[in-house]
This record gives structure tokens, C-alpha cells and sequence, in this order.
């Protein structure tokens, strides 16, 4: 939606009509269905949804979708200062999340100081259930007069375990805040663009040593390819700086992809590396076709040169999602007729 648009002026018309109940249990579960097969296809193992849950019907689709994807997830579920929907919350995680072992729960809201009851009472929620907060974080322009910060301060949810999308307009006391209380960053770079938001500081994030891993934003809506998101997230520092070796290189951001992805949803010792021990969540990537020929660097190749149709295989807990280059079960049509 919104091609073309800033982030608000393109998006906050869509946001309202989008919020109506008219917004069903099919529509979530088809186009969940629909994005759960195209990450899987690009060889992604893991997703966070932060879902807007227009209604506890929307949030029911888009999680029958996720549990049937078999994919490992993390459902944000915005919270409110409405009791009936906190007790739905808690009903989700007991009897939705926490039978499913590849299901975790987060709380995700959008903070400011006009938006400030929610923002506490979703922090709250979050302390009590023993799940993390996820935050979309000074993403844009409008948002510097916002009051976001303020706003986590005030709600005590400034510390570590909090998720913050985005994190482009920043000041180095900014920074320097979020880095003590071990505040994780998902980057989303081809989102970033697209919407004309801005560029992150990928290299002050470094040297304070944040935790950071790469977003998608969207999946179908932008791309689910996160070997493309890599290349921006390279790409991005090294136009803006005129650096070539600027932060992040090609094994920095194939580490932020995977293990670094982990560190950020606080699951590294499950999941992110090929370790004795972890879940066994893994892509095979064909490396005999011809855009890898002639073998250079296989980090700089991966990131540079791998195809979604490189793919041939992905894992999840040792269960094979997608096989010799096709998706298991592979039949998607009737979601994107549905969808159309």
C-alpha cells in the first residue's frame, strides 16, 4: 500500500480503513497463510508478526496461520488498556502460544507520551506474562515530537528484553540511553527506504555495542527476501558515507541476519548458529548455480549473489518446510486469489 508515500501520509489513511472489524478471521488467516509461505520460500526460519490485532478475530487467523506454517514465531500482540482485551491476551498465551514450542508471545505497542496509558499498561502486561515489549522507535521525522522516549522512561520499559523497530532518528544521547538499558534493534532497511524514513546508525549502534538484527517490515508487502535485506543493509552505510569499508561488512550483517536476529528476540540459545546443542532450524543454499560462479568468498558471495530459487532447502526444529527447491505443501493459489 502506499507506493510512492512517506510513512504516515501514505500509511494512516490505509491504518484506518484497516481497522475496521470488517478486517475478518479470513482475511488475517489468508494473508498470513500467503506471507508465511513466501518467507519460507526465501529460506527465513524464524518471524516476528507484530500484528496490529484489529480484533481478537484478526489476531485468531493470523495465529491458525502461523501455527499451521510450522515456522518458528514470535506473535507481538498490541496491547491496550482494555481489560477484556489483556484477558484475551493472557488466554492466547495459555492456550495458543504456550502448547506450541516453536510459539512465543511479545506485547508490542506504539509508544508516546498521547499514547501513554497504553504504553504502561502494555508494559505491565508484559512484566506479568514474562514476555518482551516491542516497540516501533523513532522510525520517522514525525515521531521526534512524539515523545517515544519519554514515554519508555516514564512506563519503566526502557531496560533489557525490549524490541525496537526501526530506531533511525536518533541523537547520541539517544543511543547512548537505549545501549545502557540493552534495548535490542531490529533494522529494517528496505522498509526504511521505501517509505523515505531515513538511514539507521548502523556504525554508533556498533561501537555501544547494541544488539541488532534485520526486519522485513511487511514480508509480502515489500519482500521476504532477507538476502536483499542484507545487501541494503550494506548498501545503505556504504552510499552515505562513501566508505567502502564502513560497518556493517558482509559477515556482519550475514551474522546479524542469523545469530545476531537471535540476540535481538533474546532465543541465541536455541536458535541463530549451527551449534550442538540448538534447535535445528537451517536453510541449504545451492552454490553450484551460475550467479555463484566462479567461487570467490562465500560470505560476500551469499550476501551478494544468492536468489530466493538458491534455496533448495529449509528446517525448522529438523522438520523440512521447504524441500529440493519447492515449499512443502507447496499449494498457495487459492490464498492469492483470495488475497486479490
Amino acid at each position: 500500500m502506499a507506493l510512492g508515500a512517506a510513512l504516515l501520509n501514505g500509511l494512516g489513511g490505509k491504518s484506518v480503513e484497516a481497522g475496521s472489524d470488517a478486517v475478518t478471521d479470513a482475511d488475517a488467516y489468508a494473508g498470513t497463510k500467503l506471507a508465511a509461505a513466501d518467507v519460507v520460500s526465501t529460506g527465513i526460519t524464524t518471524v516476528t508478526d507484530w500484528s496490529h490485532a484489529f480484533n481478537t478475530d484478526f489476531a485468531k487467523g493470523g495465529l491458525r496461520a502461523l501455527g499451521e506454517s510450522k515456522l518458528r514465531f514470535l506473535y507481538s500482540y498490541n496491547g491496550t488498556t482494555d481489560p477484556a482485551l489483556q484477558n484475551e491476551i493472557r488466554r492466547v498465551k495459555r492456550e495458543v502460544i504456550d502448547p506450541n514450542p516453536l510459539a512465543r508471545l511479545q506485547i508490542g505497542t506504539h509508544p508516546a507520551t498521547g499514547n501513554f496509558p497504553s504504553v504502561e499498561a502494555s508494559e505491565r502486561l508484559a512484566r506479568e506474562l514474562g514476555v518482551s515489549l516491542n516497540v516501533h522507535l523513532l522510525e520517522s521525522k514525525a515521531d521526534l515530537t512524539a515523545g517515544q522516549m519519554d514515554a519508555l522512561r516514564r512506563a519503566d520499559a526502557l531496560h533489557p528484553g525490549l524490541v525496537a523497530n526501526h530506531v533511525i532518528q536518533t541523537t547520541d544521547a539517544d543511543l547512548d540511553e537505549l545501549a545502557a538499558a540493552g534495548v535490542s534493534v531490529a533494522h529494517n532497511p528496505l522498509s526504511n527506504m521505501r517509505l523515505a524514513s531515513g538511514v539507521i546508525r548502523l556504525p554508533e549502534m556498533k561501537k555501544r555495542n547494541m544488539k541488532v538484527g534485520l526486519g522485513l517490515d511487511g514480508g509480502t508487502n515489500d519482500t521476504s527476501d532477507m538476502f536483499n535485506v542484507m545487501r541494503a543493509a550494506v548498501g545503505l552505510q556504504r552510499a552515505t558515507t562513501t566508505d567502502p569499508a564502513i560497518y556493517p561488512t558482509t559477515a556482519d550483517v550475514l551474522r546479524m541476519a542469523t545469530l545476531g536476529g537471535a540476540e535481538a528476540l533474546g532465543m541465541d540459545k536455541e536458535i541463530g548458529s549451527l551449534t550442538p546443542g540448538k534447535k535445528a532450524d537451517l536453510q541449504l543454499v545451492d552454490a553450484q548455480s551460475v550467479n555463484f560462479a566462479p567461487k570467490v568468498d562465500w560470505v560476500n558471495q551469499l550476501v551478494f549473489n544468492t536468489q530466493p530459487a538458491n534455496v533448495l532447502w529449509v528446517f525448522v526444529d529438523g522438520r523440512a518446510l521447504k524441500r529440493e527447491g519447492r515449499s512443502c505443501p507447496g499449494k498457495h493459489t487459492r490464498f492469492v486469489l483470495y488475497l486479490r
